[in-house]
């Protein structure tokens, strides 16, 4: 088989790569993405590797990067990507690369530098031109004081004399800054203040602050030095202010005047800014992508080995054996590129390591292998599910899910990403929810498209039925006024309303209408629930065949998967078969005969009394508590059937383990007794003449060679009852198919009748209104609930399914993901961390 059944066949090969030409080859293999390198220095620290200052370089260009990106962010500056993916540069270009961003981050920290300094220098004479005009503002007022006032002002300062100091604080520090300077000079200062209307920028942070203005009247050296150190406190900037009109208003027109230059000045530092920031906008991508790439081969070279020449570098790689045509070719391109003479020398080696696990996938089939991804990674070479499960997952959802109506919108909404699929995936959006969704877009279109088939045989849809190809039932005496008076209606297809053959697809829309619609499909339902779940879990077994026969494991077939079979068919698929034969055996019209509906046994109740050995209790007129002739006799061969299996699947793999331990180690100390006598001269001796060669085992690669006896009868053991009362539990969880789609069907025809028909019921003008009104209600509580809410609830019942009941039959899920060098995970991995 195909690596679509099955992991890639993997082999580990041996490396050989000229020193010149190691970084070309790694960068080739890293565009192919199809090696998985193993890490030859485990024991050597990080910081002891060879190439450990190459990728500090990178760290340190990656650095300056970031900061230039944040810079042309802040300045909301868009940043060209064209989608390409330029080639990893030779070593050698790495000195251009560290010169560029050299130059470009020293002058652009130079420009910020000058930018904050002219910003502040900016803010302290904003600050000033505000503290000259307020305090202008405070000396006008004082002017127009009266005249006696000015006499004893006059004669007071002829004794004392007043100081002020004016200055700029933060507008939420006043009151506490008022205060302090209350209690701090005991009220021997004169404090006025006035707020400054337009914000101020911080040149530090860029952030807009609010301040005010204030000045402050004191007398005396001691007050001055206190009211400084208040001030400092608080962090407010003092400006010299003079105490003469003229001196201001000189002063003020030279704030002005350096203001106006101050703002040329500026305007000219950030369109040079800009300038840079534009021009390193357009390759910021591509030096991101080149750095990443530059830093990835010299991380894969610091797992390589140096030989005793120090000329040659030693590598160990996982591979697909499909691919090795493929990267002889990277690597002689590597080498042609290079320049080197020697080409590279790629060994298969033979390792009792399990390889790692590697599944081809496309953008179709990666959204069902991440869901087994999920449970576990394959083991090496085991059955990959994935192909079968894009028919069985969208198929048993659809089974819970099924309406025409909602799997219609659901599919409109998968299709349209499957349409938009490259738009979409070029928007890189960092919204998780609407990343599952875009991850899964073809999961849902299955899902979709299945749900509207399954809403046609349940003809369903939003809760209201089709009547396509005309009802197989006829209506006879009903007169206007019965119809009117009877609600429900219970349909009997004993009776001549049935015609006589059933509606072509599906059910027949007079279901909805019957009184006894509930009772027929939970029968409906339940029984196809069950068929599913047997047949689904039969072919779980199944594969577990494929499994052992590929891995030569003949034991386990033997004893594991043959008596697997007959307990799941004994018991399990035999209900299914009498399921059938009771829906072709027995008929409605037949009343009053051994093939009346009378007759017909409970497929539940039948299965109950043949584990139980009881019998089944009839009427006269049915003759037989059977279904068919000689049922008891093959009941109890079943029955003794699937008893038998349970010893066998828990006692016959230890025991013939065991037994072949046993011959092993004979034939261990009867080889060694003929080596003795050969030593001693006395090979003549008779000896055993099956000592040529050891007994051929009774089984394939089991994997229990080293384990201990104790140990795999109470694996076995768990194996078994995990079987056992697995195959009931697992019959019986697949009745959530039944469940799930009884409960969806009966919420769409709750949200129809109490929702939607209320408004389909208002006549007149005010009808109009009330249905648009109850229809957004509708359809706004069909797509969260019914659509959004039920679908998740549905697929995780699907997912579980497939995990529990499927898998536990034969996927084992103990294997290791294959993790190739690949340029476009880094790349991928590194734009998503960037994102967070």
């Amino acid at each position: 088989m195909g690596s679509l059944f099955r992991s890639a066949e993997m082999t580990l090969c041996q490396l050989f790569l000229q020193s010149e030409a190691a970084y070309a080859c790694v960068s080739e293999l890293g565009e192919l993405g199809l090696v998985q390198f193993r890490d030859l220095n485990p024991d050597v620290n990080v910081f002891q590797r060879k190439f450990v200052n190459e990728v500090r370089r990178c760290d340190e260009m990656e650095r300056k990067l970031r900061y230039l990106e944040k810079e042309i962010k802040k300045d909301g500056i868009p940043m060209l990507d064209t989608g390409e993916n330029p080639e990893a540069p030779q070593p050698r270009e790495m000195i251009d690369l560290e010169a560029t961003f050299e130059k470009l981050e020293n002058e652009l920290r130079e420009v910020n530098q000058n930018a904050e300094a002219l910003k502040k220098n900016f803010l302290e004479l904003t600050e000033l031109k505000q503290i000259l005009r307020k305090t202008q503002v405070f000396f006008d007022e004082d002017q127009f004081s009266n005249s006696n006032q000015e006499q004893r002002e006059s004669e007071l300062t002829q004794h004392f004399i007043f100081f002020f100091v004016a200055g700029v604080i933060l507008r939420e520090r006043i009151p506490a800054f008022e205060r302090m300077l209350w209690r701090a000079c005991r009220g021997n200062v004169f404090l006025r203040q006035a707020e400054i209307e337009t914000p101020l920028e911080d040149p530090s942070t860029g952030d807009q602050v609010y301040k005010s203005v204030f000045i402050i009247f004191f007398q005396g050296d001691q007050l001055k030095t206190r009211v400084k150190k208040i001030c400092e406190g608080f962090r407010a900037t003092l400006y010299p202010c003079p105490e003469a009109p003229a001196d201001r208003r000189e002063m003020a027109m030279g704030v002005m005047t350096r203001i106006e230059d101050l703002n040329t000045v500026l305007g000219q530092t950030q369109d040079h800014r800009h300038r840079v920031l534009v021009a390193a906008a357009k390759n910021i991508k591509n030096w991101f992508v080149k750095v990443r790439k530059i830093k990835a081969i010299y991380h894969t070279l610091n797992l390589f080995n140096l030989d005793v020449t120090q000329k040659c570098l030693i590598a160990e790689c996982w591979v697909p054996v499909l691919d090795l045509e493929n990267i002889q070719l990277a690597l002689r391109r590597g080498t042609e590129r290079s320049g080197s003479s020697v080409p590279p020398i790629l060994n298969r080696m033979d390792t009792p390591e399990d390889p790692p696990t590697y599944n081809h996938t496309n953008k179709f089939t990666s959204g069902f292998q991440v869901l087994y991804d999920a449970y576990g990674i394959a083991s090496y070479r085991e059955m990959n599910p994935t192909p079968y499960t894009i028919i069985t997952f969208p198929f048993l959802f659809a089974v819970m899910f099924g309406d025409l109506g909602h799997g219609s919108l659901m599919t409109v909404f998968a299709a349209w990403m499957v349409l938009k699929e490259k738009p979409l995936q070029a928007q890189k959006s960092d919204n998780e929810i609407w990343n599952i969704f875009f991850g899964g877009r073809y999961i849902i279109l299955l899902m979709g498209l299945f749900s509207m088939y399954t809403g046609l045989i349940y003809n369903d849809a939003f809760g209201k039925s089709l009547n396509i190809f005309g009802s197989s039932w006829r209506v006879s005496n009903y007169n206007y006024n019965y119809t009117q008076s009877v609600t429900d209606i219970m349909l009997d297809p004993a009776s001549e309303d049935y015609i006589g053959y059933p509606y072509p697809l599906g059910m027949d829309p007079v279901w909805q209408l019957s009184k006894n619609k509930i009772i027929f499909q939970n029968s409906f339902k339940m029984k196809i629930s069950i068929i599913l779940g047997v047949t689904h879990m039969l072919f779980g077994v199944a594969i577990s065949f494929f499994n052992h026969t590929y891995f030569k494991n003949r034991l386990s077939i033997i004893c594991e998967f043959i008596p697997q079979v007959i307990f799941l068919v004994a018991l399990f698929f035999y209900m299914v078969i009498l399921m059938f034969i009771k829906w072709t055996k027995y008929y409605a019209t037949l009343t009053d005969t051994p093939l009346g509906p009378r007759c017909a046994p409970s497929v539940l109740i039948s299965f109950i009394n043949m584990v139980l050995v009881k019998d089944t209790p009839y009427e006269a007129v049915c003759e037989t508590p059977y279904m068919y002739a000689g049922q008891g006799g093959i009941q109890m061969f079943l029955l003794l059937c699937a008893f038998v299996c349970i010893p066998w699947i828990l006692l016959a793999k230890p025991i013939m383990i065991m037994r072949s331990r046993k011959e092993t180690s004979q034939y261990s100390v009867t080889h060694n007794q003929l080596n003795s006598a050969t030593e001693n001269g006395d090979a003549e001796q008779p000896i055993h003449n099956n000592t040529s060669q050891p007994p051929a085992a009774a089984h394939g690669g089991d994997g229990h060679d080293e384990e201990p006896m104790g140990e795999i009868f109470i694996h076995q053991g768990i194996h078994t009852i995990e079987y056992v009362l697995g195959s009931v539990s697992h019959t019986a969880s697949y009745l959530r198919l039944w469940a799930l789609s009884l409960a969806h069907s009966q919420l769409s025809e709750v949200l129809w009748s109490m929702v939607l028909n209320k408004g389909l019921t208002v006549d007149g003008w005010t009808g109009g209104v009330a249905l648009y009104i109850i229809f957004t209600i509708w359809a706004s509580l069909t797509v969260s609930i019914l659509v959004l809410m039920e679908g998740l609830s549905a697929f995780l019942h699907t997912l579980r399914l497939h995990w529990v009941e499927f898998c536990t039959k034969f996927y084992s899920g103990n294997g290791y993901a294959f993790q190739p060098f690949s340029f476009e995970l880094i790349l991928d991995s590194a734009s998503q961390s960037k994102e967070e």
